[in-house]
């Protein structure tokens, strides 16, 4: 798909003149254009977000930017990624139903998408900043995790399908780009735009930049990230990209959407849910939320592992481990033991994505609001010191963690540590 000249950016005051025709807003935020109420509401960093409020409800729209927003003008982005976010939506919505906001409308040409309006959820990573706990999150994630993973695989889909959807998202090449670099290689360099925001970090970061099984191993992650095209991925799914209310869970913006590893998903929702961890002693005595938090990684991997197994016994009607060569020859155990290997290997990939991912959000360009929100820099720079330290332990000592709890234990070890 190709960008097309007649591009022009919405804004709060021509939202209504340009888009007060659609049958789609009309219905649900009701009559007439004019008098509805429009704010801006995006995070600043790729696209624009609005708010559209009418007499009969509300909905969102958000329009892609031809340029990285956080950056400007000087790093281009095509249009289509909102082509890639509109059909990995309904994808999502096909493969595990009610996880993502309804599509109202997608327009190509000018990279806009009008979707329902979520009320009265919340972003899950405020809610944690907020030391609010979500009771059903962790359990919604873990399900979204194993039945858009395996669902979108070799292991369910026919082969065709399979491969003419891959060879759609292989096309979202520069939104590939970016989690190739920004994820996998800029955190371990002197990149131009790697920042980190408390000067106590000084020593650390040149400690990992320094360290040669960190960047080998960092590599190791980008070569699976680059080359599995195992399923298709949410390419994004951290806590910022879900929505919560105490009953409910949705997940947004799924733009990064490619074929990619399944750990990759994973490991980057695990890795946001222990840097949240460590974040918040910079908010307060959170010890309860703490445990949550680590609680809810359990959970997520535990409901992971139940549903996808049960995907695996009920679904597996694709090309991989086919039931002729198992189930109906009697060998069950076969098929239980291809699974547990093919869950082994997610568990370990996932915890190598998990430490890139924490070493690129306190190192990297994008940070996480989990320790950007803490205001004392001393303060923030020693959660994010005991956070750098278990991504490395992550990313260098996968091959030699094989559950939640050993994770978990090592988390709480780093916690107790006095960074001076």
């Amino acid at each position: 798909m190709a960008d097309f000249a007649g591009f022009e950016p919405l804004n709060a005051k021509t939202l209504p003149q340009r888009l007060g025709q659609l049958p789609a807003l009309l219905d649900t935020a009701g009559g007439p254009a004019e008098n509805w109420q429009v704010r801006e509401v995006g995070d600043g960093n790729l696209n624009l977000v609005f708010i559209v409020e009418g007499s009969a409800g509300t909905v969102i729209v958000k329009q892609a930017l031809p340029y990285v927003r956080l950056v400007g003008d000087s790093w281009p982005l095509p249009l289509k990624r909102s082509f890639f976010e509109h059909k990995a939506l309904t994808r999502q919505e096909e493969r595990d139903p009610g996880s993502v906001p309804r599509i109202l409308h997608f327009d190509g040409e000018q990279a806009i998408i009008v979707m329902e309006f979520l009320t009265p959820h919340v972003i899950l990573r405020r809610a944690f900043i907020d030391g609010r706990q979500m009771p059903r999150a962790s359990r919604d994630l873990g399900l979204f995790l194993a039945r858009t993973l395996f669902r979108g695989s070799d292991l369910a889909m026919p082969p065709r399908e399979r491969k003419e959807e891959l060879a759609v998202f292989a096309d979202n090449v520069e939104l590939c780009d970016i989690t190739e670099n920004l994820v996998f290689s800029d955190p371990y360099f002197d990149a131009k735009l790697n920042r980190h925001t408390s000067p106590e970090l000084d020593g650390i970061v040149a400690q990992l930049r320094a360290d040669r099984d960190v960047k080998v191993e960092a590599q190791v992650m980008k070569h699976l990230f680059a080359n599995k095209n195992e399923t298709l991925l949410h390419g994004d799914l951290h806590t910022g990209s879900v929505m919560v209310t105490e009953t409910e869970t949705r997940v947004i913006d799924p733009e990064f959407a490619f074929y990619g590893p399944m750990a990759f998903d994973v490991g980057v929702l695990l890795s946001n849910f222990w840097m949240s961890y460590f974040s918040q002693s910079g908010h307060g005595e959170r010890g309860a939320m703490q445990a949550y938090l680590l609680n809810g990684v359990d959970e997520i991997w535990t409901t992971f592992r139940a549903e996808f197994s049960r995907l695996w016994r009920g679904e597996r009607n694709g090309i991989l481990y086919q039931r002729t060569l198992f189930e109906d020859q009697g060998d069950h155990l076969g098929s239980e033991q291809a699974l547990s290997r093919v869950l082994a290997e997610i568990w370990t990939d996932a915890l190598g994505f998990a430490g890139c991912e924490m070493h690129r959000r306190i190192l990297g360009l994008a940070h996480n609001a989990d320790f950007e929100t803490i205001d004392d820099s001393a303060v923030r720079a020693r959660c994010e010191t005991k956070a750098l330290k278990l991504g490395r332990q992550l990313l260098v000592g996968r091959r030699h963690i094989h559950s939640v709890s050993e994770v978990n234990d090592l988390a709480e070890q780093l916690e107790k540590e006095i960074v001076r």
